[in-house]
């Protein structure tokens, strides 16, 4: 695993507690988990993502990701409905190790209420809430 230091937050993205990220679009929100997250499981092997048109509240899971170490649940960061899947994940779930925040990504939504983005927390507070 790396030092914190060595991993990337960037400014354009929000965090999720469960350490999902989201990022405005246009009128769509992106969403992926985050370099500590990806770090934290290791070799991604098998990403299980939802149907597009299924819709999830804030907080509830939409998948799973699964490593050499462990499988975990993903959670929705802001309500809304799926509108793309990251399809490449399926042949290349390593994409999401390797670039987190742009090959990686896993969702597409139409959020209920874009604004919402602006609850979850920007790279510094997350940062300071991995650092406990």
């Amino acid at each position: 695993m790396k030092e914190l230091n060595e991993l990337n937050f960037p400014d354009d993205v929000r965090y999720a507690e469960s350490h999902e990220w989201a990022r405005l679009e246009g009128d769509k929100l992106k969403v992926g988990i985050s370099d500590y997250a990806q770090d934290q499981l290791g070799d991604i092997v098998f990403v299980e993502l939802p149907e597009v048109g299924d819709t999830f509240g804030k907080g509830e899971e939409f998948g799973t990701v699964e490593s050499v170490k462990a499988v975990s649940e993903l959670y929705m960061p802001v309500a809304g409905e799926v509108v793309a899947i990251n399809d490449t994940l399926e042949d290349a779930p390593e994409k999401v190790n390797n670039s987190p925040y742009s090959d990686g990504w896993m969702l597409e939504i139409k959020a209920d209420d874009a604004s919402k983005i602006g609850d979850l927390m920007d790279n510094n507070v997350y940062l300071n809430s991995l650092k406990g």
